[in-house]
């Protein structure tokens, strides 16, 4: 018997031009996308019309002329009569800022002049800024370590901040710095109450130095603020400081303070007035009973002349 040939196989080839079909998809859907993005692009300006004077007649607030080429405001609007007045007055605003702001600047050089020893030595930073006036005295000027009594040289620094402060009407704001090492004393439980309580001193001297008490405000914020690392001894005596801000006008003219005391009974401050306190209101039927006082956290008061533990230093 004759033997079967096998069957030959030609090999196949692939096809190298395949991937036109998926470029050529893509391509198309490409195409269509930017039709459909045009299609809606497109704005018919008479539909666009007749749509305004609608939702104008809607409101009835303002008028609109047939062809719908403006709109008119009414002119009896109380914001079109604010926008005019606060346009007539700008250029005496505008004087009035510029005031302020030389009043700053003054006492900022003031400030700086009289503080120069101490800025030169690195111990008092004074600086303007578009929120006031900052003076950054160290600690370590002030207070001695681990406790919140100004030492002698501290008074007369702070007595000759006082004399200019004492001149304008601007709040100003003390406010007490630590470093993070923790303190544990019978007066200073935290450096919370360290701080705080070294602020207050502060803010008893300028009062007692003729700035008005009305203007001063006393805080303190621990170690959560520092403005250094921690990490190094310089750090630290960096971070232990007390800052004095005076507070720039916020306004569209700046507004003085008014004294408190010479204000006549059952008349209210001028508007603008800080610390101004709201009239009482009847105070309306709790429909839960009262929660007990949460216990006040000591703030320095009775101070007596026993040293404190200063194992920590601050």
């Amino acid at each position: 018997m004759p033997r079967r040939r096998r069957p030959i196989h030609e090999e196949e080839h692939d096809n190298q031009d395949r991937w036109l079909i998926s470029y050529a998809d893509f391509i198309t859907l490409l195409f269509a996308f930017f039709v459909v993005m045009y299609a809606i692009s497109s704005v018919s300006e008479g539909k666009y019309r007749v749509l305004s004077g609608s939702m104008v007649s809607a409101f009835r607030n303002v008028s609109v002329n047939v062809a719908g080429e403006a709109i008119v405001v009414s002119p009896n609007s109380s914001g079109t009569a604010k926008l005019l007045a606060l346009r007539q007055a700008s250029p005496k605003v505008e004087e009035e800022r510029l005031q302020a702001r030389e009043r700053m600047s003054r006492m900022a050089l003031n400030l700086q002049q009289t503080l120069g020893p101490l800025v030169k030595e690195g111990k008092v930073h004074v600086t303007e800024g578009v929120q006031g006036i900052s003076v950054e005295i160290n600690a370590s000027l002030l207070f001695a370590p681990g406790d919140a009594q100004l030492g002698g040289g501290a008074v007369s620094v702070l007595r000759a901040v006082a004399q200019i402060l004492a001149s304008n009407e601007y709040p100003v704001t003390v406010e007490g710095h630590t470093d993070n090492t923790p303190i544990s004393t019978s007066l200073f439980p935290s450096n919370w109450e360290l701080s705080v309580v070294r602020a207050s001193t502060v803010v008893r001297l300028f009062q007692d130095s003729g700035v008005a008490p009305w203007r001063l405000t006393a805080t303190g914020y621990g170690e959560q603020r520092p403005v250094a690392s921690n990490a190094t001894p310089e750090g630290k005596a960096r971070n232990r400081r007390v800052n004095i801000t005076i507070d720039a006008p916020v306004g569209p003219e700046p507004v003085p303070l008014s004294d408190p005391a010479k204000v006549a009974p059952g008349q209210a401050p001028a508007a603008g007035t800080p610390n101004q306190v709201a009239p009482a209101q009847p105070a309306a039927t709790p429909l839960q009973p009262p929660l007990p006082d949460k216990p006040v956290p000591p703030t320095g008061a009775g101070i007596g002349p026993a040293a404190p533990d200063k194992s920590s230093v601050r």
